[in-house]
């Protein structure tokens, strides 16, 4: 378990789901302030902003290994042009945390170098998360480490390898506040390279809380995150995709962000213990349960059978397990039709044992 700003987060806690704001500020101050009120109204507990200038994530180069040509929704920019259109303005942030927290939502951020680093250490953030990319920058996730604040790392392009390492880089500078988020770095994300089972084997392999980055369009994929013990949702957040951007296309609007976010506390609250227990309510139904009942007028003497005995609902009578037992024997009075059928009325079987309520 890790806990943010007195926000536990982790097993058997509620699902902490964090709207990722990214460039869907279309670097316009008052459409990130609306965005941050819009997700809460929409549920998220949490807005996440990225630390960086074009500067400080890359270089301005024409060169080819600066071309993004890999089949993206970014093909044809240098990741210059990218990062220039999609970059969060550092002057804002006073203006972003207080309206966060003006409104009751954590925020926090993905710091991509170390003076980003120190810039949201001086904000008091109360969490870093590392981006996908940045999980094999080990000096860089040392250095966020040191800060002493529980760190989220995605795992979207990482190997095993990647995940262990960067999980002892947080440790070796004395965090253990770790949690990782499951994540496929291909924007967006078809489904068929979601492999949600991967949360299942992070938990199990790493020993750290588990959540989701989703990539995908839609909310079915995070919603069902949740049954697999997914701890941490994020989801990027958008007013409009009408305002377009770099991240538009795989963002949810208001209306379907607290879709997603209604639909997983309705999950989580059916998840129960992970135990078999029967509920107090769901044992008072059992009297709907199937009992042995007398379905036709039997004189006394007379010979129960087939025709004269079935297994019916309610469950006032035997267990239907008792009907071998019953067969071939007689009635030791006349029993209306619709009478539960008990031990006092069969010959020989007397015994005072209970009906099938309590005959369990």
């Amino acid at each position: 378990m890790i806990i943010i700003q007195d926000r536990k987060i982790g097993a058997g806690e509620p699902v902490f789901i964090v709207a990722e704001v990214s460039a869907n500020h279309r670097q316009r101050l008052d459409i990130a302030l609306r965005t941050i009120e819009a997700a809460k109204e929409a549920g998220a507990d949490a807005v996440k902003f990225q630390t960086y200038t074009p500067d400080t994530i890359t270089i301005d180069s024409q060169q080819e290994y600066f071309q993004i040509r890999h089949g993206t929704i970014w093909d044809g920019k240098t990741l210059y042009q990218l990062y220039e259109e999609a970059y969060t303005p550092w002057q804002w942030y006073g203006r972003l945390k207080a309206t966060a927290d003006n409104t009751g939502l954590i925020c926090f951020s993905s710091p991509f170098d170390k003076t980003a680093v120190d810039f949201l250490h001086e904000m008091q953030t109360p969490a870093y998360k590392v981006a996908s990319f940045e999980i094999t920058d080990i000096p860089l996730i040392q250095y966020i480490a040191s800060k002493g604040r529980p760190v989220i790392i995605s795992t979207g392009i990482a190997e095993p390898s990647d995940i262990e390492e960067a999980i002892d880089a947080c440790k070796g500078a004395g965090n253990q506040d770790i949690a990782l988020l499951k994540c496929s770095s291909i924007y967006p994300t078809p489904l068929d390279e979601v492999n949600l089972r991967g949360i299942t084997w992070l938990r199990e392999r790493f020993g750290v809380p588990v959540g989701l980055s989703d990539h995908s369009t839609g909310i079915a994929i995070p919603v069902a995150s949740v049954a697999l013990g997914a701890c941490i949702i994020e989801k990027h957040f958008t007013l409009g995709r009408n305002l377009g951007g770099p991240d538009s296309e795989f963002s949810l609007e208001p209306q379907e962000f607290q879709q997603m976010t209604q639909t997983i506390r309705e999950v989580e609250a059916a998840l129960g213990d992970g135990g078999y227990p029967i509920s107090e309510r769901v044992r008072r139904n059992r009297v709907h349960a199937r009992s042995l009942f007398v379905v036709k007028d039997i004189q006394g003497g007379e010979t129960f059978t087939e025709d004269n005995v079935r297994s019916i609902r309610p469950g006032h009578g035997l267990h239907p397990r008792h009907l071998k037992d019953i067969l071939g024997k007689t009635a030791t009075t006349s029993i209306e039709r619709g009478t539960p059928l008990s031990w006092q009325l069969v010959e020989g079987k007397g015994r005072g044992l209970p009906l099938m309520a309590a005959d369990q």
